[in-house]
């Protein structure tokens, strides 16, 4: 099957609707994907243009463009857009459900109508999100975590923005059911445990992540909307509540949220190292069990976003050997990555040069996250700019650089046309070294001292603000060369073939894009997903 005929079949055929409605109705797997794209892409422009505004009120000290109010409100909305509705969702959305059936082999996900109605969920929840910034008392202005008590006070509208989270957390649980069924129960004949793409393992610890942790934040978030309903003091010191029990419910979610964001850009650069460097994965097993490792460990780390919370010191030693230990299977895949590239015939190709950006970035951000770790360090540097850039380096270097090396190497299978290689690495090296101007001057602020989420600072933080002022012009110069290069391709793109690159996976082994039921006959897997090939 050619990938001109695959397209055509993919993009017309609706199953009996035509228009839009062929693809909100859609339960074809890979349509809900790229209905998480459009929408979450979306959405992530709104969160850039907010952080952008952000950063422009701090290019020079005392108000310059918006007031201290619309700045908390403004840091309050870019963080819930860029959580909950993109950096949580957008990997484990889009790629999962486009990839997981064609790389195990099958021909949808186990719940073609589930998976329908996460995405329905998902845009409920960022309708709700959008809504409530214009309803009842105006954007929440709590910062993204809506710390009790200050969320059982505020007027503004915190009630709202709280159910559509809950919301879209339910969006995020019913995929994870998804794909863990799907993982189990839908592999090709001959695919066995071993042999699943390392991707494919990425994903499922995620989705156990998403089952597991999820319903904790939304017993949270419900008990918040209770007590500002309701009046019941779960929170609210003032009526025999505990804040603290806030906290840990919300971090019980949140910590392991970091690795719903990270672990599937972990696995996409798995996926992508091996095939430009020509040679199978190193430490295939080591590489597997380390995403339930980081999925499992992650789960036991979350006290150490309270070090200076008043709890017991034991209970923050165990919390700091806890972040520690979590670091080793990260550590675990790093060193993997940089064997399997070791003495390799390496071709630098485009999502070969995103992944190695992700690498950089996430090491940086890890590094970071241990001095955090660190009981005695971090009671210095909590709540500084510090926790701002290890929070981006691991957050968007990380999971936002593993995705945009995934989309670059599966647009081609995605889409069925080539993207421009130059201008992509334009954009690349732009928003590499923009990020970095951005988020590295907020290391040398927080060490000197500078608190987090303030409206304005002392002379002496001056430079590094406005250093990071012109970062975040040269970031976003980036994200408009890859974005516009990206939106070409789709509509005037050459026409991809179904294996550009080379790779031995299974979805490289049908059209570009797939057929809609994605392979003409199920294929039996008889060897390993890294035997590769490179394009002559």
């Amino acid at each position: 099957m050619t990938g001109n005929l695959a397209g055509e079949s993919f993009w017309v055929n609706a199953g009996g609707r035509g228009g839009l409605f062929s693809w909100i109705f859609s339960t074809d797997h890979k349509r809900v994907g790229i209905l998480y794209l459009v929408s979450i892409m979306a959405f992530f422009a709104v969160g850039v243009s907010l952080g952008f505004l952000m950063r422009l009120e701090l290019i020079a000290r005392g108000p310059t463009i918006v007031s201290a109010q619309a700045y908390n409100s403004l840091f309050t909305v870019h963080g819930v857009i860029m959580i909950f509705l993109f950096i949580i969702p957008v990997t484990p959305g889009v790629f999962g459900n486009f990839l997981l059936p064609l790389m195990i082999g099958a021909r949808d996900v186990a719940f073609p109508r589930l998976n329908l109605l996460s995405w329905w969920c998902y845009a409920i929840g960022a309708a709700l999100a959008v809504t409530a910034l214009f309803t009842g008392g105006g954007p929440p202005d709590t910062g993204w975590t809506f710390y009790a008590p200050y969320s059982l006070k505020t007027g503004t509208n915190v009630s709202l923005a709280v159910f559509a989270v809950f919301v879209l957390g339910l969006s995020s649980i019913l995929t994870g059911i998804n794909f863990v069924t799907t993982t189990h129960r839908m592999r090709a004949p001959g695919m066995s445990w071993y042999r699943l793409p390392l991707f494919v393992w990425a994903i499922y610890a995620t989705a156990w992540i998403q089952v597991l942790a999820t319903p904790v934040l939304g017993v949270n978030l419900m008990l918040v909307l209770a007590e500002r309903v309701f009046g019941i003091g779960v929170f609210d010191p003032s009526k025999g509540g505990d804040p603290i029990l806030y906290q840990h419910l919300f971090w019980i979610y949140s910590h392991p949220a970091v690795y719903i964001m990270i672990v599937p850009a972990m696995g996409a650069v798995t996926e992508i190292i091996p095939v430009f460097a020509g040679r199978t994965v190193f430490g295939y097993r080591a590489i597997a069990w380390s995403s339930l490792g980081i999925a499992a460990v992650g789960s036991l780390v979350w006290g150490h976003h309270m070090f200076v919370s008043g709890y017991s010191y034991k209970a923050g030693v165990v919390f700091s050997f806890f972040t520690f230990l979590v670091a080793i299977p990260s550590a675990i895949k790093v060193y993997n990555w940089v064997g399997t590239l070791f003495r390799s015939s390496t071709v630098f190709e485009t999502p070969l040069l995103y992944a190695l950006a992700f690498i950089f970035l996430f090491s940086i951000g890890g590094l970071t996250g241990l001095m955090l770790g660190a009981l005695s360090l971090n009671v210095h540097l909590h709540d500084t700019y510090f926790v701002v850039g290890h929070f981006h380096y691991v957050k968007f270097g990380g999971g936002g650089f593993g995705f945009l090396a995934a989309l670059h190497y599966w647009f081609p299978k995605i889409f069925g046309r080539m993207y421009g290689r130059k201008a992509a690495n334009t954009g690349l090296a732009l928003l590499f070294i923009g990020f970095n101007a951005l988020y590295f001057p907020m290391f040398i602020l927080g060490f000197d001292g500078m608190p987090r989420r303030y409206y304005d600072y002392l002379p002496q933080y001056h430079f590094w603000q406005t250093v990071s002022v012109v970062g975040s012009w040269i970031l976003v110069s980036g994200l408009v060369v890859i974005a516009a290069n990206l939106i070409r391709a789709v509509f005037r793109g050459v026409p991809a073939p179904d294996n550009p690159w080379g790779a031995a996976t299974l979805e490289w082994r049908t059209g570009s894009p797939p057929p809609k039921e994605n392979f003409e006959e199920t294929p039996v897997v008889t060897g390993s997903p890294y035997d590769f090939r490179r394009p002559g």
